[in-house]
């Protein structure tokens, strides 16, 4: 993993209200905002870190609670392929487990997105897995409710 540089940091503290506790590279940008950053798979005191994948932009991070208190979770469970679902918690931790050193002698993170074994637990979880190029039907879904959210948004305005 790519350290971040002290800038980075210095720019997740701000985002997070808090300094970051886990090493972390920046994987997506839109110009210098961070999007999403990829995390180690402990924190600095050892808890193991499952989200290896953080949705850290504000605006995004607004948009995707609004779905989630409106019922987004149990929606896009229900919306998407059962075992694409699997699928993408299968792929994700297997990724996830690739960082841990051999060896390692704690305790190891544990299930897929949002440490789920099964079903949707964090929609902003699966779309910062989604946006890392990360094939999972739950983050299509939120980007597909994003879009249609734009476009009543740019209706409304041309009226």
């Amino acid at each position: 993993m790519d350290k971040a540089s002290a800038l980075d940091v210095e720019e997740l503290h701000r985002l997070l209200g808090r300094p970051p506790r886990a090493n972390f590279e920046v994987v997506v940008r839109n110009g210098s905002q961070i999007i999403v950053v990829r995390n180690e798979p402990f924190l600095d005191d050892g808890t193991p870190m499952p989200t290896l994948y953080w949705l850290v932009d504000p605006e995004l991070t607004r948009a995707i609670s609004y779905l989630e208190s409106h019922g987004g979770v149990r929606a896009a469970e229900s919306a998407v392929d059962r075992d694409d679902l699997i699928m993408a918690h299968i792929a994700y931790a297997a990724e996830r487990d690739t960082t841990i050193p051999a060896g390692h002698p704690g305790p190891f993170p544990f299930g897929g997105v949002a440490g789920s074994r099964k079903g949707v637990k964090c929609l902003h979880a699966h779309y910062a897995y989604f946006l890392v190029g990360g094939t999972d039907p739950v983050g299509a879904w939120v980007q597909a409710r994003l879009d249609e959210k734009a476009h009543e948004h740019k209706s409304t305005i041309a009226r």
